[in-house]
């Protein structure tokens, strides 16, 4: 390994500190441990999701999550995972983490490197993998400063893998060797399906069979105006039209179906445990329960909860997972991201009033258009399940070869 004179410098700095007192509130539980450090909530996320498949596949795995400071902590659905606060980068202080936790391995998920953590960590034979490195990762002033530290660094991981090309070829500038770097993707949160009622799907497939067929998931009531406007438009030519509606909260349901009536618009409360008539034009859902039948059973899907000033936007993986093309509001800011890959991809499409709301309808209830863009939102959900996979299969060889040492 390339020696560095920054880092010895930054090691003898390192140093100089009081010892701590190495108290943790939270002991090592038996078993293996995976240690995880994300750059941010949405990779902290992931980790989590992956840690709970971890600890479905190896039983009594736990994972140690660390978390850049000033980024949010996620919610573990679980006790498979332990959040910590990350070591002040200091000899003792590393040492004193390492002594109490004992990782079996280490992924560094994005975040900027700590060189006496890290370094301390390879000393103790401890695997390192860089996963998700972006570009923005290694754009400081002190990584084009201290080259020799960056490469010294980048060395101690037994895998490097790059977010996308740009990013590996940043590595590269750093003076990663190019076979050393994997372009694996962004790694997120994977899309799940949701629990459907099979039986109940047949039956709705039969009676609307022929039929187009759109979901509002999500609906606010203030958004209702906007989506039965568009609905009237796009009915002048679509007559069999039919829109299920699944309000953001269940107790929204009376109202909307108060303004339904109010419209002269025939509707059939599917919870209620009321059929669609061949006349009937609107369905009414619930959003917790009845989800992942709608999902199913709608190649159009409107993302509620983003038409209005304020709202902040509902998650496009879960109708992109089900195979839906996807619609949305201008105010979407809690998934920006999300929606961006999608639209980026032509996998979902912006509507702001109900004339474009109409006109994105109007096109997609064509079975051609609506499939296309329902297959590139697969094709984006699906790549977070395959960055995942290989996550995990790397993780799991990797646990393999540590206990058979």
């Amino acid at each position: 390994m390339t020696r560095s004179l920054s880092l010895a410098a930054y090691m003898a700095y390192a140093r100089r500190t009081t010892q701590p007192s190495g108290d943790f509130e939270i002991g090592r539980p038996e078993g293996e441990l995976v240690w995880a450090h994300a750059a941010d909530l949405e990779r902290a996320k992931a980790l989590v999701q992956i840690a709970e498949r971890l600890a479905q596949l190896r039983p009594g795995l736990h994972m140690l999550l660390t978390v850049a400071e000033g980024a949010k902590t996620p919610e573990p659905a679980d006790e498979s995972t332990l959040v910590q606060p990350l070591p002040e980068d200091r000899v003792a202080a590393v040492t004193a983490f390492l002594d109490h936790w004992s990782p079996d391995l280490c992924l560094w998920a994005g975040a900027e490197l700590r060189p006496a953590l890290l370094t301390g960590a390879d000393k103790r034979g401890i695997p390192l993998y860089l996963i998700d490195a972006t570009e923005e990762q290694f754009a400081r002033p002190r990584w084009r400063w201290l080259p020799d530290l960056s490469r010294s660094l980048l060395q101690r991981f037994a895998q490097v893998q790059a977010r996308s090309r740009s990013a590996a070829q940043s590595l590269c500038r750093l003076g990663l060797s190019e076979e050393n770097i994997t372009i694996s993707g962004p790694l997120r949160t994977e899309a799940l399906p949701r629990p459907y009622d099979e039986a109940a799907r047949d039956k709705l497939a039969r009676i609307l069979l022929g039929r187009p067929v759109w979901l509002a998931a999500y609906l606010d009531p203030g958004e209702l105006d906007i989506v039965l406007e568009a609905r009237r438009k796009v009915s002048r030519f679509a007559h069999r039209l039919m829109l299920v509606i699944c309000p953001e909260h269940p107790d929204a349901k009376d109202e909307i179906a108060a303004r339904l009536t109010e419209e002269g618009l025939r509707f059939a409360d599917w919870s209620a445990g009321d059929e669609p008539s061949e006349h009937c034009q609107v369905i009414l859902g619930e959003p917790e329960r009845e989800l992942g039948l709608w999902y199913r059973l709608a190649p159009i899907c409107l993302m509620g909860q983003s038409l209005l000033p304020g709202m902040t936007g509902r998650d496009p993986d879960e109708p992109a997972v089900h195979g839906s093309a996807i619609l949305y509001g201008p105010n979407v800011r809690t998934y920006l991201k999300e929606y961006g890959r999608y639209a980026e991809m032509r996998a979902a499409r912006i509507v702001r009033d109900p004339e474009t709301m109409a006109a994105a309808v109007s096109q997609l209830i064509a079975p051609d258009h609506a499939a296309a863009m329902a297959h590139a939102a697969w094709d984006v959900a699906s790549q977070a399940a395959e960055v995942n996979d290989r996550l995990l299969d790397l993780i799991q060889d990797t646990l393999d070869l540590v206990t058979a040492r």
